[in-house]
């Protein structure tokens, strides 16, 4: 009698830009692309996050800090603009109990960089990276020309975590309501490798 081992979904948290999370706003679109894109196999949550016309990170916290609570086994996270900065405060402050096998950062900011980019709720310790929970793998993608974060929070963070793996993405797009086929493949490619 042959065994087979029974396939387990990989269970993917996504949290979202800020502004308007409405059809086509947002990261709605980015959002839909992925979950088309990585079908049945990965189960994507987007938990609505609260205000975020006007985001605050500690009620974005408590939000995330339930979310997780509710995941169990292998995690990946995913953090699209101010959800991948928000992220990586959450994880670098109050740790995590999870495995987390993948982090994904897309087009994040790095707060603090200017006189543009002050938020003290949301600005990173300066040794945030040494306070992060293990994680194997970590992804950071940024177009190369866009205007809405530009270029140079990536240089911020590719300083801080110089083990990721960076994808510069040429053009200027911030949204990525177009997708984003570079990161379909790396998380498709790390989900095979993984797994096996």
């Amino acid at each position: 009698m042959i065994y087979r081992r029974k396939h387990l979904k990989r269970h993917v948290l996504f949290i979202h830009s800020a502004g308007p999370q409405g059809l086509h706003q947002g990261s709605s679109s980015l959002f839909a692309y992925l979950q088309s894109a990585l079908g049945p196999d990965h189960d994507l949550r987007k938990p609505e996050l609260p205000n975020p016309e006007n985001p605050e990170y500690e009620l974005w916290k408590i939000k995330l800090e339930q979310e997780l609570q509710m995941l169990k086994g292998d995690v990946i996270l995913i953090g699209h603009s101010l959800g991948g900065s928000v992220l990586l405060k959450y994880l670098s402050e109050e740790g995590c109990n999870l495995e987390i096998s993948g982090f994904f950062s897309i087009a994040a900011p790095y707060w603090g960089i200017n006189e543009d980019w002050q938020r003290d709720d949301f600005i990173l310790s300066e040794n945030f990276s040494t306070k992060l929970p293990l994680i194997p793998k970590m992804y950071l993608y940024h177009s190369r020309h866009e205007n809405i974060v530009p270029f140079a929070h990536l240089e911020h963070y590719i300083q801080k975590l110089p083990e990721s793996n960076i994808r510069v993405i040429e053009g200027d797009s911030h949204l990525f309501q177009n997708g984003l086929p570079e990161f379909v493949k790396d998380i498709k490619n790390f989900t095979s490798t993984s797994s096996g």
